[in-house]
């Protein structure tokens, strides 16, 4: 439940914990980079060179996550990932398509069209993932807030003390407070072939 008597309807997936563990597994082997170098090394791989399903069982905690990725892409009969730019854009193109099945899910469950994608928390920051995520979906991603928690957090706390009314005015404290970010669909066709694909892969839903 929400704010006056909202509802979130929630489905987990991975996130960027691919992400995160295979940086860590660089790092362990010599390689250190940061997100940025990270995200300049998957713009100059492939696009759809091979793709996971994310929520896969054998990604929630591998001893090596580049090793779990070329595993399962082997096993899956694609291309197995490589370089550190390849096995970070698998993870990426994977994520963002499987925001697409969970959104399609999620409108076939409510009969209502989403309009419009908010990211926001750390994960927000992934520039090149808002683009994927917008391109896979279709939909304008709106990035931001990133202390999505601790402002929502003080917002209500504020709506509890008198301080403001209605959650329509949270909403509109929250755009004039922080710098969002928005990004438009591209690529679509690209996009739509890379998931009928993705849609191929084993599920484990």
């Amino acid at each position: 439940g929400g704010v006056d008597g909202t509802y979130r309807l929630l489905k987990n997936v991975m996130g960027l914990w691919l992400v995160q563990e295979c940086r860590r597994a660089f790092e362990e082997e010599g390689n250190s980079f940061d997100y940025t170098q990270l995200t300049h090394l998957a713009t100059q791989s492939a696009p759809f060179r091979s793709l996971v399903n994310p929520n896969d069982p054998s990604f929630l905690s591998p001893a090596h996550m580049p090793r779990a990725i070329a595993d399962w892409c082997g096993k899956t009969n694609q291309p197995v990932p490589e370089t550190e730019g390849q096995f970070i854009r698998c993870a990426l193109e994977s994520l963002a398509l499987k925001y697409r099945e969970v959104l399609s899910g999620i409108e076939s469950l409510t009969g209502e069209r989403v309009e419009e994608i908010h990211i926001v928390g750390g994960g927000c920051q992934s520039q090149l993932l808002n683009q994927f995520t917008a391109n896979a979906c279709g939909r304008p991603v709106i990035a931001g807030p990133i202390e999505a928690t601790a402002l929502g957090n003080v917002l209500i706390q504020a709506r509890a003390t008198g301080d403001i009314g209605s959650l329509s005015d949270i909403r509109k404290v929250v755009r004039n407070s922080v710098k969002l970010e928005r990004f438009e669909p591209q690529q679509s066709a690209a996009w739509d072939a890379a998931y009928e694909r993705f849609c191929k892969l084993p599920r484990n839903k």
